[in-house]
């Protein structure tokens, strides 16, 4: 539910795409890693993966299931809250490692939060946090770097501009674009493992934001 609803609603704010490397994969069993820049794109990156076919399930920070009806959704579906900073931290990498098991997807946000920046421009992943390279570690599933761009031009900055942006992107409709990479297997070791996939990450990102036309990635 959760993915289709995304499919809807995302052509309401803005003008998605989505293009894939040529080995691009999403086999069952996969990690999803994406780049995360606003509260705006998990839509875009799940409306993009429901139309190559893709519903995973997603590790998200717990404060969402606190949301009213979103809690509710999230619950039911069965996503995985992530208790940063608390010793229930542990709990979410077992049952993402369970869901892989199973043959389902996961989307992990490895960077752990959002920028703190005001302007709605591109910038290249920030440091991932090591959790993703622990998952990978331990089931030994692939990892299929996802990256978006345009997600700030619908919600950036302040609390009042992300809430004027939301509002008004259904005039705007900026251009939005999701580019999924070829999946790596993290072969390095320790700390090499989490930039392995960052660099992945970032491949894939350069490649969205150059669709944009985005200076940042012009400019690489």
């Amino acid at each position: 539910m959760l993915s289709r609803l995304a499919d809807v609603l995302v052509p309401a704010v803005g003008r998605l795409t989505v293009t894939t490397d040529a080995d691009a994969e999403l086999a069952p069993g996969s990690i999803i890693v994406a780049n995360h820049t606003s509260l705006a794109d998990p839509a875009v990156v799940l409306a993009a993966l429901h139309r190559l076919g893709a519903r995973p399930v997603v590790m998200a920070a717990a404060g969402l299931w606190r949301v009213p009806v979103l809690g509710r959704v999230l619950a039911r579906e069965g996503h995985i809250p992530v208790h940063r900073g608390d010793r229930r931290a542990a709990d979410a990498l077992d049952a993402a490692a369970e869901v892989l098991k199973s043959g389902r997807l996961i989307l992990i946000y490895a960077e752990g939060g959002i920028p703190r920046r005001t302007d709605a421009a591109e910038a290249a992943p920030e440091a991932f946090r090591s959790g993703l390279s622990r998952l990978a570690l331990r089931t030994g599933a692939p990892v299929v770097p996802v990256g978006q761009a345009g997600a700030r031009r619908v919600t950036s900055g302040s609390t009042a501009k992300q809430l004027a942006g939301l509002f008004t992107a259904p005039l705007r409709r900026p251009e939005l674009h999701v580019h999924v990479g070829e999946p790596v297997v993290l072969t390095a070791d320790g700390a090499a493992q989490t930039e392995q996939a960052r660099t992945a990450v970032t491949a894939a990102w350069r490649t969205a934001a150059a669709r944009l036309g985005e200076p940042a990635a012009l400019a690489a």
